[in-house]
């Protein structure tokens, strides 16, 4: 094997992951299979391209109204055991789905239900997923793990997809959702499978109210958060809606049916797969490859929407599928890295919420304009926007200046077993260390000032000591950190 693919596969040396992706890769797959059959389900229910939008949309619904709340529940509980909960759950909406359907008495208002069902579970499932990859990897290997979790789900899309083409074309949707209720049970195994002690676990925040508005004031003040998520929401709104689009490019554009619409997902998954490994042996992320990667994407997907015939469809689908992802992983591992251990859930909720909860806006757009003027102008939206979120990014991430260093910087990390014991003082002085290399305080003045802090049991110099600029910005900074220490309640 190459030293390339060799660290393209790195974070599967770890035990736990290792587990998790055999297990994320079962459950993923069945859950493509059910989304397949539910898109074409209702469309044959309707013909419909709002109505396949209104079932896409409806499973995200309920992220983008309590994905801040999933996040506080990662923060608070153990994450481990909650997944355990959360994969449990989500067997009984496709086992309810699967006897309507066998039954002959199925509605699209209950594959909306369903789907609403599934979502709400997913809003407290998502935010601990993303955030558990730390736990598993820990910091110097949390790129290269976001980008195999990316493989897990594209990979997912070309497997889920071809097997639910075969047995929709051979016995019709129905048994898709059996499969997904027991693709459940891998996850449950590799769950209990894994051990405690090898994971990275931090210190459960407390109960005290307004924790969720604390992680909302964190972001705000934090450029390295808010930009990439300004990005990640103009994206995942009006960009990834391929649910929506695809099925109706495969049966309205080219004339096919559920098995035109498997290759279509297939093809951007066989791209996806191919950038997620690149960007997994590449192991680091900036703003620069978070720029060209939307530039990328909104190129290739104004190219697929003037696509003259299926085959060329096809080709173009694979070049789109690796900057997508490519997008995708890069924000989400910057965000892994820019943020404190207390605070991820929070702000991994909000990346699930502007990436998927973003979803109940864009996908009826994108339905509606695929109905009024047809399904390529739901690839000239997602094109554009993408190519809009490149030049917010360019702009944005220069004003700022934000560098490469910066990007590829960890946040502030405890060791295993570690998270709570450490001082607001240490961590003050660390983050001053870390802001001194980028330029953003003064100088070294900050670290000695971040001594003091510490020898004053983490208080600020009182009215009257004399101090430096550079003490005056710790202050500063050390404000931010006992609001951002508050133990977490809503």
């Amino acid at each position: 094997m190459s030293a390339g693919l060799r660290r393209s596969f790195s974070s599967l040396s770890v035990p736990n992951y290792r587990r998790y992706f055999a297990g994320q890769v079962v459950s993923v797959s069945g859950n493509w299979m059910q989304m397949v059959a539910e898109g074409w389900l209702v469309l044959s229910l309707t013909s419909s391209g709002v109505a396949v939008g209104i079932a896409t949309a409806s499973q995200f619904v309920p992220l983008l109204f309590f994905g801040a709340v999933g996040g506080l529940f990662a923060d608070r509980f153990n994450k481990r055991k909650l997944l355990m909960c959360t994969q449990a759950a989500m067997a009984v909406p496709a086992l309810f789905l699967l006897g309507v359907t066998a039954a002959g008495v199925v509605t699209p208002l209950m594959v909306y239900a369903t789907a609403f069902s599934r979502g709400a579970v997913n809003a407290l499932d998502n935010p601990a997923r993303q955030s558990f990859a730390m736990e598993m990897v820990g910091a110097d290997r949390i790129v290269n793990a976001v980008s195999l979790n990316s493989v897990i789900i594209h990979t997912s899309r070309i497997v889920g997809p071809a097997i639910a083409g075969g047995v929709i074309a051979i016995w019709g949707v129905a048994p898709c959702f059996g499969v997904n209720a027991l693709s459940f049970v891998a996850m449950l195994v590799a769950l209990a499978g894994m051990n405690p002690r090898e994971l990275r676990v931090p210190k459960p925040v407390a109960h005290v109210p307004g924790a969720i508005r604390a992680g909302l004031r964190y972001v705000k003040g934090n450029r390295e958060l808010w930009i990439p998520l300004l990005l990640m929401a103009i994206v995942g709104t009006f960009s990834f809606n391929f649910q929506v689009v695809l099925p109706l490019i495969a049966r309205f554009s080219f004339g096919g049916n559920a098995t035109t619409y498997a290759i279509l997902l297939s093809a951007m998954a066989v791209g996806s797969v191919t950038g997620a490994l690149v960007n997994g042996a590449r192991g680091q992320t900036s703003p620069r490859i978070i720029g060209v990667s939307a530039a990328i994407f909104g190129t290739f997907g104004l190219l697929a929407a003037l696509a003259p015939s299926l085959p060329v469809e096809i080709i173009l689908l694979v070049p789109l599928g690796m900057a997508s992802v490519t997008f995708a992983a890069s924000v989400n591992s910057h965000l892994q890295l820019a943020v404190d251990p207390l605070m991820r859930g929070r702000v991994m909720a909000l990346y699930s919420v502007v990436f998927l909860g973003s979803t109940p806006i864009g996908a009826p757009i994108a339905g509606w304009l695929s109905e009024a003027i047809g399904p390529r102008a739901g690839l000239v939206l997602a094109g554009t926007a993408a190519l809009a979120a490149a030049a917010v990014a360019h702009f944005a991430f220069r004003r700022s200046g934000m560098g490469e260093a910066a990007a590829a910087e960890p946040a502030l990390e405890a060791p295993a077993g570690e998270l709570g014991v450490r001082s607001a003082g240490e961590l003050h002085r660390e983050r001053a260390r870390n802001r001194v290399r980028r330029g953003e305080l003064g100088g070294a003045r900050e670290e000695r000032a971040g001594r003091r802090v510490e020898r004053r049991g983490g208080q600020v110099p009182a009215v009257g000591e004399e101090r430096t600029i550079g003490e005056q910005a710790v202050e500063a900074l050390h404000k931010e950190v006992v609001m951002d220490l508050q133990p977490a309640g809503r």
